[in-house]
């Protein structure tokens, strides 16, 4: 649903008068703002257009809706990428306003890095949410050798898992995420990695468990190696980066 509920907020157009008259001179850019929770309900519509000048930036975007976020603190993202306000926009970019993120009191995101054998359990209950229709659990295990040993940066791990599971709860529209991981050594069929992910539908639940696992295993500090008999290696991979859409790859 997209409304013009931002005339109102932004006070780019007049409410009963018409529109106000700009110069013809001045280049303009629209842009879509996404709203949830608390935000979505003073404004009465998921989405608003904004008109802003030409190079606008996106703390421009929230000084014109600052009738509707009022004392409300929220994070911006742009194009479901999160930003700070100095990010350039341009003509058809999304906004997205995040207040904080709660659900009944209890975390929406959970990341976990532990030692020890996970429990798939635990990560189940993390994400159980009256709002879904579904829940997908992912678990990758230790294959065909004899054991794998994780290693960690796990301050860096932790924030980057974070990071990663409230960009699925933007970009696919799920209830709650967890992911939790494995240090030290894991055994052949041992689960290394949990993801779960909860939502009114399936398919958003299977999209954002895909992605999710797929950005962790490329972006969080974490290494293996691989421990087979005599054999013993560390597994090659790539230097992390910005998540770059469409890598995957299974433990």
């Amino acid at each position: 649903m997209t409304s013009s509920v931002a005339e109102d907020f932004a006070g780019l157009r007049s409410g009963g008068g018409g529109p106000t008259r700009r110069a013809a001179t001045v280049k303009h850019v629209r842009i879509s703002v996404a709203l949830f929770a608390v935000l979505r309900e003073r404004a009465g519509a998921r989405e608003i257009e904004l008109d802003l000048p030409d190079s606008a930036r996106a703390s421009d975007a929230l000084a014109a809706l600052a009738g509707l976020v009022g004392d409300c603190p929220v994070v911006l993202a742009v194009n479901r990428n999160y930003a700070d306000g100095d990010t350039v926009l341009s003509e058809g970019d999304e906004i997205a306003l995040i207040p904080p993120v709660s659900g009944g009191g209890s975390p929406s995101v959970t990341v976990q890095v532990l030692e020890g054998a996970l429990s798939s359990d635990a990560v189940l209950a993390a994400v159980r949410d009256d709002r879904a229709g579904a829940i997908v659990l992912f678990s990758g295990v230790t294959r065909e050798v004899q054991r794998l040993e994780y290693e960690a940066y796990v301050e860096m791990a932790l924030l980057r898992m974070e990071e990663i599971a409230r960009q699925a709860q933007l970009t696919h529209d799920v209830c709650r995420v967890a992911v939790v991981h494995r240090v030290g050594a894991v055994a052949l069929g041992e689960a290394s990695v949990l993801v779960a992910v909860s939502a009114p539908h399936r398919d958003a639940a299977f999209a954002a468990a895909r992605a999710v696992i797929d950005a962790v295993k490329t972006q969080a500090p974490i290494w293996k190696r691989e421990v087979d008999g005599e054999r013993s290696e560390w597994v090659s991979g790539q230097l992390p980066g910005p998540t770059q859409p469409g890598q995957t790859g299974g433990r």
